[in-house]
């Protein structure tokens, strides 16, 4: 018996791993040699492909395909509709397989719903990408970014709010949920312990 769940609709290719806890939806296909981690949610038509490694605690809402080439860390959040590509110039006749570009998404990032990832990139660690952002260059660890092309408005917190921190220079802010301290230096911010 497994102890994780899969709906009667989906897919599970021989040869995936799915860790425990971690609840598959309507109508998902999960390619083998995808590793998926313990606690993960994935929900209806989510696509998960060969190759693909998917960390512990992930949740990808409805109508997402994970693309080979593409790495998602512990907590990433994956918005509804939301678009990993894995081919920088696509073509229907020209088999480009050997062209994947890799994207890694870093430890609990948000990606909004209907946001791009163009693949080859790197999504910080608890960076926030807006809904419907189209993100086509690496992006530094609790930025926040929106708009097409995407471009850095801020920074946020492990929680995911804003934090008052000026996009550059060197300061402090303190979260006034948690208490946590957050510097900014060197146009990055980490989590002073």
């Amino acid at each position: 018996m497994n102890d994780y769940f899969v709906h009667d609709t989906s897919i599970v290719d021989t040869g995936a791993t799915i860790g425990r806890n971690t609840k598959i939806w309507h109508w998902c296909h999960i390619s083998s040699s995808a590793k998926i981690g313990e606690n993960c949610v994935l929900g209806q038509n989510v696509y998960v492909g060969p190759g693909v490694e998917i960390g512990n605690g992930v949740k990808i809402q409805n109508n997402v395909s994970v693309f080979e080439g593409v790495t998602l860390e512990d907590e990433v959040f994956c918005g509804p509709s939301m678009v990993f590509t894995n081919v920088l110039n696509p073509r229907s006749g020209v088999n480009k397989k050997n062209e994947f570009k890799k994207t890694l998404v870093r430890h609990g990032a948000t990606l909004g719903a209907n946001c791009t990832i163009v693949c080859g990139n790197t999504i910080g660690a608890f960076a926030f990408i807006g809904a419907g952002s189209v993100i086509n260059r690496s992006v530094k660890n609790h930025a926040l970014m929106v708009g097409v092309p995407g471009e850095q408005i801020g920074w946020v917190t492990e929680l995911g709010d804003r934090a008052a921190l000026p996009l550059s220079g060197n300061t402090v802010f303190v979260c006034p949920v948690t208490q946590t301290q957050y510097q900014l230096k060197n146009d990055q911010v980490r989590k002073i312990d």
